[in-house]
């Protein structure tokens, strides 16, 4: 029985756990989707959702929160200004996790953990940023 087991320890000691995990929702967060093992993965959900969550307050002391586990500037601030608003009308579920089957090295039971974000948003938003960066370019050389 898995009574008071509040913590999938992965064979891991807590220090590892936690920086792996840390590493694994920057990832998460920088490619949108990632292929895993289903314990980590498993493991990694209530991660990312809990980081969502308190990005969502956006106030100085959510961001510092979050701040503790995202650790790379450029992934905290995809996090802040791409991530969060598409989850503003979202209270939880940030994520989602689909078992793919084995590995064939060593039969490891594998999953995709993916963020519930629109593509075409997400498209329309990578082109609006690049079509901004040419006009200020454009601008700048008049």
């Amino acid at each position: 029985m898995g009574h008071r087991d509040k913590v999938k320890k992965l064979g891991r000691t807590t220090s590892h756990r936690e920086a792996m995990l840390a590493n694994m929702a920057m990832s998460l967060f920088s490619h949108r989707i990632i292929k895993t093992t289903d314990a980590k993965a498993k493991a990694l959900k209530p991660v990312v959702d809990r980081l969502i969550s308190t990005a969502k307050q956006d106030t100085l002391h959510a961001k510092r929160q979050v701040a503790r586990t995202v650790r790379q500037k450029d992934v905290f601030k995809k996090l802040f200004n791409e991530i969060v608003p598409q989850f503003a009308d979202r209270n939880s579920g940030f994520t989602r996790v689909i078992k793919l089957g084995v590995r064939r090295g060593d039969g490891a039971a594998l999953s995709v953990v993916e963020l519930l974000i629109d593509k075409k948003k997400e498209e329309t938003d990578k082109k609006a940023k690049k079509g901004a960066k040419s006009t200020k370019t454009a601008k700048a050389s008049s």
